[in-house]
């Protein structure tokens, strides 16, 4: 991981394809248990360091995460991804040529508890989740497109599932229909940049997550 941004009461990480956000079955150390240990070691801190977690990226995603530093941002920070309030946009490579350079996919989607899969559909199911995002081509090479994605609600697997739907599985994602996976096991999705006002200073916060160190996403993006 990276440190973005700190202050005495957030905390913006860049995530590794690797890490999980939160422990799960696997037993691996989460994030969160990395960025304690990095605030206990940085502040000199004694005792049992408080972190909140406020939001979650899949594993084999990479880029920024948030994470409260006291209670009295955790509920603040809540409520605000709650209301829309922090405003990301994620970046992913498709191989696929999107069916046009912008567009607003509107989907529902059901979630597969058993096959941590989500399913979309054009018209609303039984059990399903309305999902909303925006996406724009904003670079492309002989073989690949780079989409920005500004995600309107917050669904399982919503960015994977719907451009998969779209008939643009993410590179590396097998899950979602890509031929192969990558060689780290990445999938090629970044959580690019992220900005909202902070919840106790008031002031706007502004943050860009470093590229992937990998070829492909320093070709696509030399011109910016």
């Amino acid at each position: 991981m990276t440190v973005v941004y700190e202050d005495n009461h957030v905390i913006i990480v860049s995530k590794n394809s690797s890490e999980i956000v939160q422990g799960d079955k696997t037993g691996d150390t989460p994030l969160s248990e990395t960025v304690k240990q990095y605030i206990k070691e940085a502040y000199a801190k004694p005792g049992n360091v408080f972190l909140g977690v406020v939001h979650r990226l899949d594993r084999p995603v990479s880029g920024l995460v948030l994470f409260a530093r006291t209670s009295k941002a955790l509920p603040r920070l809540n409520a605000m991804f709650a209301n829309g309030e922090v405003h990301k946009k994620y970046w992913a490579i498709v191989k696929n040529q999107p069916p046009q350079m912008e567009g607003t996919l509107i989907h529902w989607l059901v979630r597969n508890e058993k096959q941590n899969k989500s399913y979309a559909y054009e018209k609303e199911v039984p059990n399903s989740k309305k999902a909303i995002l925006s996406y724009r081509v904003i670079s492309k090479s002989d073989n690949y497109y780079l989409l920005e994605i500004d995600l309107k609600t917050g669904r399982h697997h919503q960015i994977r599932c719907q451009l998969a739907k779209m008939g643009c599985p993410i590179k590396g994602d097998l899950k979602y229909g890509a031929k192969r996976s990558n060689p780290d096991g990445s999938i090629s999705l970044l959580s690019h940049s992220m900005e909202f006002i902070h919840p106790v200073s008031k002031k706007e916060i502004a943050v860009t997550a470093p590229l992937p160190d990998d070829n492909l996403w320093k070709s696509l993006t030399k011109d910016f």
